[in-house]
């Protein structure tokens, strides 16, 4: 029997992908346990969220350091006294370097508000709308120091619905934002999925293509291969 996964979030916003976690442990529907929040915002409402919840919240302030890298290791130094099997950004506005990156390589997932490799970087429902795109979703995916740019693991899509504005449209898009993180979530808390050779592998096999979220709120696997 494995152990729970232990999950830390990073975060700048509100928490709402934070709080759809800690709903799932407590239901019962996702075996981890959630060892600490951090930000790097010292009123970020994400910190609240967390601290109501007993988890501890830490905020790490980047203008308090000289550059990237001397905030980035104290910011990981912190996360790793957590013993985290797996650190989560959720909501975190910044990119990271290479070489927090590098350190815990196969271990950072990110969510992000497209169907990357579509539309990076911020404002991606206005992107969408601009690029007249017939379909829009969600993505996790493996974090590496290029912005939006590690291998993505899973998708949740929907149509792009005639008379959508970027309001409504990110309204829908975290509607699945939410349950596709759950989903991939239990993935790795059954250690069911790991990043080998800067490739994805379920089961052994290697993905070929992004798992999509089905209505059901289930992953499916396009394609594996033994390769």
């Amino acid at each position: 029997m494995t152990s729970p996964l232990r999950i830390a979030v990073l975060a700048s916003g509100r928490g709402s992908n934070l709080q759809a976690i800690m709903d799932a442990i407590a239901a019962g529907t996702l075996d981890a346990q959630m060892v600490g929040v951090f930000s790097d915002r010292r009123r970020a409402p994400v910190l609240e969220r967390a601290e109501r919840a007993g988890v501890p919240a830490v905020s790490v302030q980047r203008k308090r350091f000289p550059d990237r890298q001397a905030y980035e290791t104290e910011l990981f130094s912190r996360i790793d006294t957590t013993r985290p099997d797996l650190i989560v950004c959720a909501g975190y506005m910044r990119l990271l370097g290479a070489a927090a990156v590098d350190a815990h390589a196969g271990r950072i997932i990110n969510i992000h508000p497209s169907l990357l490799p579509a539309h990076k970087g911020l404002h991606t429902h206005q992107q969408a709308l601009d690029a007249r795109a017939s379909e829009h979703g969600a993505s996790v995916h493996y974090v590496t120091a290029e912005l939006d740019g590690g291998p993505v693991i899973a998708h949740a899509c929907l149509p792009v619905l005639p008379g959508d504005d970027a309001e409504r449209l990110a309204a829908r898009v975290l509607q699945r934002e939410h349950p596709l993180l759950v989903a991939t979530l239990r993935l790795f808390a059954a250690r069911r999925i790991e990043l080998r050779d800067e490739a994805i592998h379920i089961d052994g096999l290697r993905l070929e293509a992004p798992m999509k979220l089905d209505s059901d709120n289930n992953l499916h696997p396009p394609l594996l291969t033994t390769t």
